[in-house]
């Protein structure tokens, strides 16, 4: 199988790297504008499976040739893109995965297009990052193993291994996009009903062995097709962990309006928005560099089973890899397109049309391959009837 990567950024290059070990890929495309970033991440890999090529994604005629010759195509571009490469996905008649974007209605837009990609014969999985995207596997995997699911429950933090003041975080992917989950309002189901609160609201204590205790707040984005796929749930909530005291300093932000999309100022006659100048700032702070970063993930599902209560928890704790200098954002994120990808291209998965990742994706599988790749998923089950 032939695979196309649209975007040569950190989670291009790391998919690129799982993908080339796969005896079922005999050929890689990693297709960027900046093709001497990717050469030099080819001249590192050593591998003649992948070749680099160049792309504008905004010119829709080359995007279109560079997708047409892969079986299947991971687009790892920013989320403004994904509806657009859907669309091409389905006009050319190639099955394409992206790495979600929740904003602006991005993956709405893409499961629109299900009825046409059913028609031609293609695949279509959005949203297939950490969160969403991990948390949506292993919450339909932790459901299909349920009769009747009443509470999911999810938490997932990309956190230093080492927190600097003042903040404590480091940014894994872009601070642009830390600003929307953080500003726009999160979405839950609470006592079955759909819900609208705001982000950065209802902090809440959460453990991680060797992280001791940390803090777990709502942010936008995170439940993404789930509050669909499982809208007949009482309780559904996603939260973003952090170290303690990170919440309420962003809070502050937000209220003196520093992060508002819509504020500007007036200076020496220029307008200019204060988004820009705290995303400017801030940025260059918070990069990660060459220190080591730690994805920390639950997964909580809970219902009955057999007319007894249970719960499935999903646990995960894995950091920077330093052998090959893979951040633990890119191991977990990376790794689950790849996996994807090759499941697509494979036979394994055959559902055609678009389909959220918690409605395809087989979820034990998944975790074995993660396992393989040294992203270990732990499986812990509680039941939860008193009279036992």
């Amino acid at each position: 199988m032939k695979v196309v990567i649209l975007g040569a950024g950190l989670m291009g290059k790391e998919a690129a790297r799982d993908l080339v070990k796969s005896d079922d890929v005999h050929k890689v495309y990693l297709a960027d504008v900046n093709v001497r970033q990717a050469e030099d991440f080819a001249e590192q890999l050593m591998s003649d499976k992948l070749d680099i090529l160049l792309l504008d994604a905004n010119n829709d005629v080359q995007l279109r040739d560079v997708m047409a010759l892969g079986d299947v195509v991971i687009n790892a571009l920013f989320y403004t893109f994904n509806e657009k490469v859907a669309r091409l996905a389905v006009e050319i008649g190639v099955h394409s995965i992206d790495l979600g974007g929740h904003i602006g209605g991005a993956t709405d837009a893409v499961l629109s297009l299900a009825d046409q990609a059913k028609a031609k014969g293609i695949t279509i999985i959005p949203d297939l990052g950490v969160a969403p995207g991990m948390i949506n596997i292993l919450t339909g995997y932790g459901a299909g193993k349920l009769n009747h699911v009443e509470s999911i429950k999810l938490y997932v933090g990309g956190i230093p291994v080492k927190p600097e003041p003042p903040l404590k975080y480091n940014v894994v992917f872009s601070l642009e996009g830390v600003f929307d989950h953080y500003t726009d309002p999160s979405h839950v189901i609470r006592n079955g009903q759909l819900m609208e609160i705001p982000s950065l609201s209802e902090i809440e204590p959460i453990y991680f062995d060797k992280y001791g205790e940390l803090e777990a707040f709502h942010t936008s984005g995170g439940t993404s097709t789930l509050t669909k796929s499982f809208s007949n749930v009482k309780t559904l909530e996603y939260k973003t962990i952090r170290y303690k005291g990170h919440a309420e300093k962003f809070q502050l932000l937000v209220d003196l309006g520093l992060l508002s999309r819509a504020n500007e100022v007036n200076i020496a006659g220029n307008k200019v928005k204060v988004r820009d100048v705290m995303r400017e700032l801030l940025s260059p702070q918070l990069r990660l560099g060459d220190k080591s970063d730690a994805v920390l993930l639950r997964v909580i599902v809970s219902g009955d089973k057999n007319g007894s209560p249970i719960t499935y928890e999903y646990d995960l704790i894995t950091e920077k890899d330093r052998t090959v200098n893979e951040t633990a954002m890119a191991r977990a994120t990376a790794n689950t397109i790849s996996i994807v990808a090759q499941m697509i291209g494979t036979g394994v998965i055959t559902k055609r049309g678009v389909h959220p990742p918690e409605n395809i994706v087989p979820g034990e599988l998944y975790m074995e391959e993660m396992k393989k790749r040294g992203v270990v998923i732990e499986e812990h089950i509680e039941t939860n009837d008193v009279s036992a």
